[in-house]
Parts: structure tokens; sequence; C-alpha cells
């Protein structure tokens, strides 16, 4: 158990360091959720079992969501760890006690083929139309012609730096830039550092890499044996692990370049550092949470209700708070209209900012995260080499 502690898979990894941010950020989990009993407890009429990442709850706030929609979401943190979530769906007892879904992307395809859940009917999504159509273009939402994800949460990361020590960066070459070695870091996650490499070894060397979301045998051979000679070259100070090791890496000063969240910016400014976050030449790395119907709403003949919940979602009331309480997005332009008309609780200038902020990023290249690659299972053999080297 110990050792596990210590190298968790790469995904959860990066989830789990993703958690603590949240926490970090006064987000609790506990307000209306059903803390793991699911449908085990009755569910009153007009309710639906959201079993979602703790990136999409809204704490006590879901009760005024009720009266905006007139559907009350009984929400339960998932893990947001993409391997117990697929068992627990396919093997296990998921589809038993909860209705909807909020996934990291990637898993749509998977599920899908295993029955573990169903397309959502999106003419019984009509705020689905006000969703920005690059949202809409996720690679991994639809299967075989049919809508099996609704882009719920999206943002890009990319590189955190230092401008006072190496003025403007606009490539992921600094991380491999042997004038920097030792002092930049990666994330130790291969759900975000594989891309990332993926994307510079194709952008910038013009490596044969098709998708680097979804690395092919070769490709991803490729990736790996170039991330362990730059590690055993002592190009890295860390591979970082968790929020709180990220920030430290900044507010400490001991790295001068390192891929990251985006929040560790904020907060390595919020003590005083300049840091700065990079628009790289290679394109972000685009990520989203999504919505998926499971069959078991199906079976206990909530998918009215579910359909409801997610139109809900983007009705403009759950992203105005989202963003005000995480900074994250829902891919809306509902979310300025309803702060307009909702000015006294809502700054419609500061959500409108946090739009545009985030379309900038989308308006040029990006490669999607993908959470369940067809090769996971050799990502997670490579990742362990790595980690060894």
């Amino acid at each position: 158990m110990r050792d596990f502690l210590k190298t968790p898979s790469s995904a959860l990894a990066s989830n789990l360091g993703r958690r603590d941010l949240l926490k970090l950020m006064g987000a609790g989990t506990a307000a209306v959720t059903l803390s793991g009993l699911g449908a085990s407890a009755a569910r009153a009429a007009g309710s639906v079992a959201f079993w979602a990442t703790a990136t999409l709850d809204i704490a006590d706030k879901w009760q005024a969501f009720a009266k905006e929609t007139g559907v009350m979401p009984e929400f339960t943190d998932n893990g947001n760890d993409v391997g117990p979530v697929i068992a627990r769906l396919v093997a296990g007892n998921a589809n038993d006690l909860f209705d909807v879904g909020g996934f990291q992307g990637g898993a749509e395809k998977e599920l899908a083929r295993q029955g573990a859940i169903i397309p959502w009917d999106l003419s019984k999504i009509p705020n689905y139309d006000s969703v920005w159509q690059w949202a809409k273009d996720i690679p991994y939402l639809r299967h075989e012609g049919k809508q099996y994800g609704i882009p719920t949460v999206v943002n890009a990361d990319s590189i955190i730096y230092r401008p006072d020590k190496l003025g403007k960066v606009d490539s992921y070459g600094v991380i491999f830039d042997k004038k920097l070695k030792g002092r930049v870091a990666m994330e130790d996650a291969w759900i975000n550092s594989a891309i990332f490499t993926a994307m510079y070894l194709k952008e910038s060397e013009n490596k044969p890499i098709k998708d680097p979301g979804n690395l092919s045998e070769s490709e991803l051979g490729l990736v790996m044996e170039f991330l362990i000679k730059h590690k055993k070259d002592g190009q890295f100070r860390t591979f970082w692990n968790g929020w709180e090791q990220g920030v430290q890496l900044v507010a400490n000063e001991e790295v001068d370049a390192m891929t990251g969240w985006e929040p560790i910016v904020y907060e390595g400014r919020k003590r005083g550092l300049q840091v700065e976050y990079a628009a790289p030449v290679e394109g972000y790395e685009g990520w989203g949470n999504n919505t998926v119907l499971l069959k078991g709403a199906a079976t206990r003949g909530v998918t009215d209700a579910a359909h409801a919940f997610v139109n809900g979602l983007l009705g403009g009331f759950y992203g105005c708070e989202l963003g005000q309480l995480r900074g994250y997005l829902v891919p809306t332009d509902n979310n300025v209209a309803y702060a307009r008309k909702n000015a006294s609780a809502y700054k419609p200038e500061a959500v409108e900012a946090l739009g545009n902020h985030v379309k900038a990023k989308f308006g040029g290249k990006v490669y999607w995260q993908n959470c369940r690659p067809d090769n996971f299972q050799l990502y997670e053999e490579w990742w362990q080499k790595l980690r060894n080297a």
C-alpha cells in the first residue's frame, strides 16, 4: 500500500492533484451529496443522481439550481480516476446507483461499446445549441454517429514560466532546452506529460505523430524514449505530483519553467512572483469534463429528468456559479446572458472575460487530452519505465 501511494497511476495522480486544488479553493462536495449512498437512498421526484468529478460540484448552490431548472441533483464525487469509474460502470454497481456521469473526456467510446452509457437526445437539450462549436467538435463526444458526451467544463493547459528569468516563452522546447538542465519540470502523469511531449515532437521536431492525444505503439515509444533520455541526462528537476508540489516548485523558485495547470500561475502571483502562462506555437492541451447518460437512468425511467438536468447545466446559472467558484468554464454564451440579467449576483464583465480568455486559447491549435487512449495500458507500462529510469 505504501508503494501504491507513492506511485499512483498517472491519471489518478493528476486528478488527485486537481482535487487538492479544489479543496484549497474552498470547494466542498458534501453539502448536497449522497456521500456514496447513491440510489440506495430514495430519490425525490424530479431529482437525478449525478456521479461526477469534484470539479463539477457547486455544493450548496444546487438548491438554487433546482429552483431554476426543476431538477435537483444528488451529487456524489466519483474520484475522477477513469479506471475505477469504468470498472464500476461496466462490472460494478454504479449503473444501479447513478443516472448521469461527469467524467474526464476520452472514455465515452469504451463505455458506449460496453453498453454502460446510452446516447443523449439533443432535441431534449435545447441549450446545447448555445454550446460553442469548437466544444461540440471535441473528438470523443460521439461514437458511431450518436452523441454520448456533452461538453460541460473545458479549458486548456500549457507551460508555467518565469519571464524575469527567461523572457517570453512560446514553445514546449523550453522544457527540453539543455541550457535549463535541472531548472525545468513536468507532471508525473502521462495523461498530461506524454501529450505535451508528443505535441512538441510533432510540431517543432517534425516527428511522424498523427494524434498526440492518442499515440500508436510506435509513436508512444518515440515519445517515451525521448523523455527517458532527457531524464537520464538530468534535464528535469523533478516530475511533480499534485497541486501542492506544483505550487511549491514555483513558489520556492526551484524551476524556471514547467508544464502544468493555469491556476498555479495565479497562486504564484498571489505569492508575489513574476509568473506567466505560455501560448505555445505547438498549441495547447485541451481538456474537458463531459456529462454522460448512464444506462441505469433508462431502467429507472428518469431519462427526461436527466436531459432537463444537463440542459440546466448549459443554461447560464451553473456556468456563472462554477466560474465564480472555481474559474472553470461552461462553453456557452448563456453564462454572460444570465450574468447580465442577474448583475446583482454576478459581474457580467468578469464572466465575459473568463469566456474570452478560454476562447482565445481554442482560437489556435489545440490537441485534446484523452484519458483513455487506445493503448492506455502501454502508456502505464512506459510511464513506469520512466519512473524507474
